[in-house]
This record gives C-alpha cells, sequence and structure tokens, in this order.
C-alpha cells in the first residue's frame, strides 16, 4: 500500500511542497486561508497521514520505548507490558514490543531491532545472565538507557526493579517447614536466570534455620513451563526420592508439577504441598488453588517506566535499584 505524501497532494494541486508542508503544519501566517482550505481538503481526499516517525527524528526524538520479554503466556508480563504501556503513553511515548523466546540470540536480535527503530529507551526482563552482556553495554555506551525488571543483572550498571527472590523464598519455605513438612523438593528454574540462584539460596538457608538436612538430589532443574513442571516430578519418582512439599521456582512449572502429581493420584496438599513465586491470578483457576508469592506488577511496571524516563531526561542520574515487596498469598495447596 502506497501512503499519500506531501509531493503528491502538491503534484494534484500544482503548488510547492514546502506550502502543503507549512499548510498541514498548521501555518496560517504563511499559506493563505483558501490555499489552505484546498490543501487540507486535497489531503482528507488523499487519505494523507503524517509520517510521526520522520517527524519524530528530525527532532532526534522518537519518543518510543522498547519493551523486551522472555515470555507472553503467563499473566505477568502480559499485565506488565499493560500497566508500563498506559503510564508510558499518558506521558506521551509509545511502546513496541519484542518477545525473546528464553533465547539469547532472539533476544540479541530484539535489542538489535529496537536499535535500528532508534528507541530511546528499552525496558527488559533478561532471559540470561551473561550471554548478552556485550549488546547490553554497547546500547549503554550508545545512549539507550536500560532498565531491567524481575530478572535482573547484576553485572550491568542500570536502574532496575525487583522483589527480594531470597527472603520470599526463605520464607516459603519456612511456611512448608512450620506446616510440618520434612522432605521439601525445590524445582529450581536455571542457573543462568539469577532469580533462580536466589531462590534456590533461600531453599538453602531456610532448611539450615531449622536443622533440616540440604540434599543436593533434592533440588531438580525443572525450567520455566508447564511440561518441564510434569518432568521434574516423573524424575523425582523414578529416582524413588521420598518429598512431601515442592517448591517450585515458577508459576508454570508449579502448575505443571500440580497436574502431574493429581494424574499420579497424589492428594495435594495431604500427601504433598505445592507453592511456588511469581505467582499471578492463574493459581487461583485451579483446584487446589496455589500458595504463592504474588510480584506487585502494577507497581513493577511503573517503577520502572518512572525510571527509564528520568533516565532518557537525564542520562547522568545514579542508577536506582527499586526493591518491592512481594505478598506471600497462602492457599489451598499447602494449607
Amino acid at each position: 500500500m502506497k501512503y499519500a505524501t506531501i509531493i503528491d497532494i502538491a503534484h494534484e494541486l500544482g503548488i510547492s511542497k514546502s506550502t502543503v508542508s507549512r499548510a498541514l503544519g498548521g501555518d496560517d501566517r504563511n499559506v493563505n486561508k483558501e490555499t489552505k482550505k484546498k490543501i487540507l481538503e486535497m489531503a482528507e481526499k488523499m487519505g494523507y497521514k503524517r509520517n510521526e516517525l520522520a517527524v519524530n527524528l528530525r527532532k532526534q526524538s522518537t519518543r518510543t520505548i522498547g519493551i523486551v520479554v522472555p515470555e507472553m503466556l503467563t499473566p505477568f508480563y502480559m499485565n506488565f507490558i499493560t500497566y508500563a504501556q498506559q503510564l508510558l503513553n499518558r506521558q506521551g511515548y509509545r511502546v513496541t514490543l519484542a518477545q525473546s523466546h528464553e533465547d539469547p540470540e532472539a533476544e540479541r536480535a530484539n535489542l538489535q531491532m529496537l536499535e535500528d527503530y532508534r528507541v530511546e529507551g528499552i525496558l527488559i526482563s533478561a532471559c540470561h545472565n551473561r550471554k548478552n552482556l556485550d549488546v547490553y553495554q554497547q546500547m549503554i555506551n550508545n545512549g539507550i538507557p536500560l532498565v531491567f525488571f524481575d530478572r535482573t543483572i547484576t553485572e550491568i550498571s542500570v536502574p532496575k526493579v525487583k522483589i527480594d527472590d531470597y527472603i520470599k523464598s526463605f520464607f516459603m519455605v519456612e511456611h512448608l517447614i512450620r506446616g510440618g513438612k520434612k522432605n521439601i523438593v525445590h524445582f529450581a528454574g536455571p542457573t543462568y536466570i539469577e532469580n533462580a540462584i536466589e531462590r534456590k539460596r533461600g531453599y538453602k538457608d531456610a532448611l539450615e534455620k531449622f536443622h533440616l538436612p540440604y540434599n543436593p538430589e533434592n533440588v531438580v532443574d525443572a525450567g520455566v513451563d508447564f511440561a518441564d513442571g510434569e518432568k521434574a516430578v516423573e524424575e523425582l519418582i523414578r529416582k524413588g526420592i521420598s518429598f512431601d512439599a515442592i517448591f517450585c521456582f515458577t508459576e508454570m512449572s508449579a502448575l505443571g508439577t500440580k497436574s502431574c502429581l493429581q494424574r499420579l493420584r497424589y492428594s495435594i496438599p495431604g500427601d504433598v504441598a505445592v507453592c511456588c513465586i511469581s505467582g499471578t491470578n492463574l493459581c487461583v483457576l485451579v483446584h487446589p488453588s496455589l500458595t504463592a508469592v504474588e510480584q506487585p506488577v502494577r507497581q513493577m511496571a511503573e517503577a520502572a517506566s518512572r525510571l527509564v524516563m528520568e533516565k532518557i531526561e537525564n542520562p547522568s542520574i545514579p542508577d536506582e535499584t527499586v526493591l518491592l515487596n512481594a505478598a506471600m498469598i497462602l492457599r489451598e495447596s499447602t494449607l
């Protein structure tokens, strides 16, 4: 589809493109009333739309923020995008979205695309804590502010918004122990995600506090999705590992865990308690409902949006880390 341009309108009316440009820009002093009326009528007839990208590039400002997320299956990232977009739109910014599908190479390509589109800043939840450090630093060096949210990276000095994964994991495992659970398994996330490292540390320290032994066999690499949770349960059973509670890295693996346990006729929470971090409303759409730590997604989106706008306005301000509180919601799966 070919869009009508200022040149097309000028050609149709037999006048200069500068006159058309002035009229469409609202210039009443340098274009007489009758000419302006003809130009506006012709623009409407031809379906002319102003090229905002070209206008912004001439001003050295695209007023566009990129948001990069690892997945869009769970409500957390979709809600984050919704809240961030609402706030940024109110401040005159547009939003461009990209999904990495948990693939560092796809994330790298997305970041390059956003740089090519001349975005003014990027909100990103990283899918790997090592592989794209060079491209993050390159973008910062090129004057594009990055703000990490949820999945952050310690090695890069940028603003960050997150919860205290360590302490929330510690409290979750403590809840299981106080409920009488002794053989608690942790379905851990990938070791290249910093949240997973912190959640595993919280699990280990909670066991130590209550003088329960830490058994490496009780930490299973359970990935991030539904199928990973199912496979992790099957692996436990195949290895003959005893368990009376499973603490999952994330909601989707917890839902897969619960589904597999119920298919195998385990009672929840009678035989096995199940819980997770990063819970959303999906946790209450199943039976029994899942105990979870729920991140304050609206606050996270608002804080991340504020930080990126501040960096755009003043790149020299110190990099701020915002640590948000997250609520542990106790539900049927552990009570």
